[in-house]
């Protein structure tokens, strides 16, 4: 059997690059080895799907930290703004939530992978499931050789496996072995937007476990202890670590520095990160001035969590009925620093497997960031999470896939 282009892997990029292959012309066909397409876009965003960010180039470009400004290329060609086009185009109503989030009205993820799916069959795409790809012959024209005995030639080859997180949605990592197979070199792999693991006694004790905060400022400390990135979001306390938006988007700072050899991070929490510290003094001396006959535990819970006030007043070693009367101007200070700053040491991360993004990939010097081809193999092409790129969730990886499945599909579908 023999096509203009073959597309391996039925995620976002791989659903792109076919309907731009077949867009622009080329007799396509897209190989998907499980029963499903799409599965990661019908999981993604809670299963709303966030398809992209209205936010300006750069600040997206701002959010994918792994490589994000290898972008720039593809996005002079395609870029957020054209996703958006693109899915209205398509009958797909989005709307805009918070930080430039795009979601479609209908609220179900479905909406769009059915829109993708559709979309194929209109361009008359092959679509073969359950199909598994046993080794590849690239040369003048590429061979795919299938499990069940049979070949599939091309001239033009899109690899759109994915990487190796959440597995369940057929990402396995199979694409590596085939790209080093063909020339290329794999970046060391590693879990990104992940739950972050710590031996911390008051970890290990479940003392905080299942504890929510609230627009948190989370920060990573280097070795000196200045702040590598912070984000202000969400965090829970886990049974192993933590976890919550704020952890999975300063985890790969994390992964990064422990796989240079260190033997933990210190994270940085400050449950106000509105405030400075002085101002938080003077928060907290009003409050006791307020409620002077209250224990001092009652009148800090009213300000974070219950547990979270003990904890910290515990730590510090404050009798927890003190009246707020009684509380000296060194305990409010105190007080105010270990809210606006308590350090804490993680070591480690959940598995890949575990992670919501892969780090690490097809190296991205060995791709030309125009047209997505590989400069060493001719008619072959990366997209999507199987690079050596990644960002934060809510929409950014989606948006990096989507974007450079539309360049490899298009310029696979010009490859003569």
């Amino acid at each position: 059997m023999t096509y203009d282009v073959a597309i391996i892997g039925g995620g976002p990029s791989g659903l792109m690059a076919a309907i731009s292959a077949a867009e622009h012309g080329a007799k396509t066909i897209l190989i998907e080895k499980g029963n499903q397409l799409g599965k990661k876009l019908a999981i993604s965003g809670g299963g709303r799907c966030n398809v992209t960010n209205r936010l300006p180039e750069k600040e997206v470009i701002k959010n994918i930290p792994g490589n994000g400004k290898f972008l720039y290329s593809p996005f002079s060609v395609f870029n957020n703004y054209d996703i958006i086009d693109f899915f209205e185009g398509l009958g797909v109503a989005l709307k805009e939530e918070d930080h430039g989030r795009m979601f479609p009205v209908s609220n179900s993820a479905q909406t769009v992978v059915n829109t993708l799916i559709d979309r194929l069959k209109d361009l008359h795409v092959d679509l073969r499931m359950k199909t598994r790809v046993k080794e590849l012959s690239l040369g003048d024209r590429h061979t795919i050789h299938l499990e069940e005995g049979t070949d599939i030639s091309a001239r033009a080859l899109v690899l759109a496996v994915g990487g190796k997180s959440v597995p369940r949605t057929g990402s396995t990592g199979d694409g590596y072995p085939w790209a080093i197979k063909a020339g290329h070199t794999v970046t060391k792999l590693y879990p990104t937007e992940v739950p972050l693991t710590s031996s911390e006694s008051f970890i290990k004790d479940k003392t905080l476990q299942g504890l929510s905060l609230r627009g948190v400022g989370l920060s990573v400390l280097n070795e000196t202890g200045k702040k590598i990135v912070t984000h202000e979001m969400d965090m829970i306390f886990t049974h192993f670590g933590v976890s919550g938006p704020a952890v999975l988007r300063c985890s790969q700072f994390v992964v990064k520095t422990l796989l240079k050899g260190d033997k933990s991070v210190s994270l940085h929490l400050d449950a106000f990160p509105y405030l400075n510290e002085e101002e938080l003094v003077q928060e907290l001396g009003k409050a006791m001035k307020d409620y002077p006959r209250k224990s001092i535990k009652n009148i800090v819970r009213e300000m974070v969590p219950e547990r979270y006030a003990q904890f910290l007043l515990e730590k510090l070693a404050v009798d927890l009925d003190l009246q707020g009367a009684n509380v000296s101007n060194k305990i409010l200070r105190d007080l105010a620093k270990i809210l606006k700053g308590f350090i804490f040491s993680v070591d480690g991360s959940l598995s890949i497997e575990r992670a919501f993004v892969t780090g690490g990939g097809v190296s991205i010097k060995e791709v030309v960031p125009t047209t997505m081809e590989s400069k060493v193999k001719k008619g072959l092409f990366f997209c999507g999470e199987i690079l050596d790129i990644h960002g934060y969730t809510v929409g950014y990886n989606i948006t990096s896939a989507i974007v450079t499945g539309r360049i490899a599909g298009m310029n696979a579908a010009f490859r003569e």
